[in-house]
């Protein structure tokens, strides 16, 4: 609407302005030959009373010697008249200023007035900022209609009145284009505000679109057709976003306890195998008359009970696992409780740096020391095949939050298992259930914090942990 307003006003002003200087063109033209049929007739009337001079070229200067004055006076314009070859023969302008007199005609003009078929030729000139007419006609002999001369009319062109009307007129047009300019302005203000404005709530419901959310369907009234369709197009999206992300879930649920069941079997089967092993070998050696009977049955008990003690411990840590960690927030100094928590590994290649002042956050001081200590557990199983193995945990005070990163010289983590590290997944180490991670990350979570790690393989890992204060 904007780029029509201005081109429509470009367009009539330009179309304006030629028109201007076509009437002013005709006007011009059409005054000069007012004028030049006038001044005609003035000097036909003067030939006919002539009775001194004869009619005839050579005297022409004696017959209008008075009368080419009274004649530019009355008609306000400068009169030559010249011989039929062109010679100057009487002449009104003055021989000073910067409007010279016009001694001989140039050929061209005697040519162009010879070709004429209405025995008349018109020209426009110029001297400085002042633009003229300037007309060539013949003077005929009344009674032979002979010519006997020809007659230059000079026209001074006076558009003094004809600038200032177009001024005004494109002064008018300019204050109702910038009126129109203002209104258009306003009116595709509000019209695309109108078409945006479903546009931007579908924009920001598409941002706020989750998988493993529920997901609000947009409702509006009074709408476009094509915005309407957009809608009913999201609308359905959702549903299907819906049943697909319950239809994922319980994929994932029903994944999640296939795994779980495989890693709770196997761990099972552990202590299951020495167990069976046990009572079969104690079985075909009871000799009750054995005067050792009651040391081998102790070493018989004890073994069992061991086996037993690691099936309580595989159950305890799943069900610590699948039950979330309660909240018990207290006010923590951390940089105090961390030293305490690095202190209980009692190893002189663990190393710390941490602020001078005191940072308190509100924290449930069990669950921080079982984060610490997963991780530099972690760390220390990490370099054990290390000859000078290092461990740094560092702490960084971020105003709202605390940053915590553990990191090590160990073997890493391989490209294969970094997207698992944080599963429940039993480890492929000798001891441990695989747990810590995940279980510190389900900590973590509760607190709105946040957990990552950066690993190269054989050089060492960084884990870093970011925790809310409050």
């Amino acid at each position: 609407m904007i780029v029509l307003v201005l081109l429509a006003s470009i367009l009539i002003a330009t179309v304006t302005i030629y028109q201007y200087k076509e009437q002013t063109s005709d006007y011009n033209a059409a005054r000069l030959q007012r004028k030049e049929r006038s001044i005609q007739a003035a000097i036909d009337i003067r030939l006919e009373q002539e009775e001194k001079y004869p009619v005839e070229t050579t005297y022409l200067p004696n017959i209008f010697r008075r009368k080419v004055y009274e004649i530019s006076q009355t008609h306000s314009v400068d009169i030559s008249i010249y011989d039929l070859k062109g010679r100057l023969l009487i002449t009104s302008i003055p021989a000073i200023g910067e409007k010279k007199q016009v001694t001989k005609l140039k050929e061209k003009v005697l040519t162009e007035l010879a070709k004429s078929p209405t025995d008349r030729f018109a020209t426009q000139e110029s001297i400085g900022d002042d633009s003229f007419q300037s007309s060539y006609t013949y003077i005929t002999d009344n009674d032979s209609f002979k010519p006997i001369g020809i007659l230059n009319v000079e026209y001074l062109q006076d558009n003094s009145h004809l600038d200032k009307e177009l001024r005004e007129f494109l002064y008018r047009l300019s204050v109702v284009y910038i009126v129109m300019l203002v209104t258009a302005i306003i009116m595709a203000y509000f019209i695309s505000s109108f078409i945006t404005q479903p546009l931007k709530t579908i924009t920001n419901k598409m941002k706020q679109t989750f998988l493993d959310k529920k997901n609000e369907k947009i409702f509006m009234e009074n709408t476009s057709t094509e915005i309407h369709t957009l809608i009913k197009a999201y609308n359905s999206m959702i549903n299907q976003i819906e049943e697909s992300a319950v239809k994922l879930a319980k994929s994932e649920r029903e994944q999640a306890w296939r795994e779980m069941a495989k890693q709770v079997a196997h761990e099972i089967k552990n202590p299951l195998t020495p167990m069976r092993l046990t009572i079969q070998s104690f079985e075909r050696k009871f000799d009750p008359e054995n005067p050792d009977i009651k040391h081998k049955l102790h070493e018989f008990s004890n073994s069992l009970i061991q086996q037993i003690d690691t099936l309580s411990s595989i159950a305890s840590a799943f069900s610590s696992f699948a039950k979330m960690p309660e909240q018990n927030k207290e006010r923590l100094e951390i940089v105090e409780t961390l030293k305490l928590a690095i202190d209980i590994f009692n190893k002189s290649y663990i190393k710390y740096s941490f602020p001078s002042h005191e940072i308190v956050a509100f924290i449930d001081r069990t669950q921080f020391i079982r984060i610490i200590t997963n991780l530099v557990k972690n760390a220390i199983q990490a370099t054990v095949s290390k000859e000078t193995p290092k461990i740094l945990i560092e702490l960084i005070d971020d105003k709202e939050n605390i940053i915590i990163k553990v990191s090590d010289n160990g073997i890493g983590i391989s490209e294969e298992v970094k997207d698992k590290v944080f599963e429940p997944k039993f480890t492929t180490k000798s001891s441990g259930m695989g747990l810590g991670l995940p279980m510190i990350k389900n900590i973590i979570e509760t607190y709105n914090g946040s957990i990552s790690f950066v690993s190269e393989e054989n050089m060492g890992t960084i884990f870093t942990i970011i925790l809310p204060k409050k």
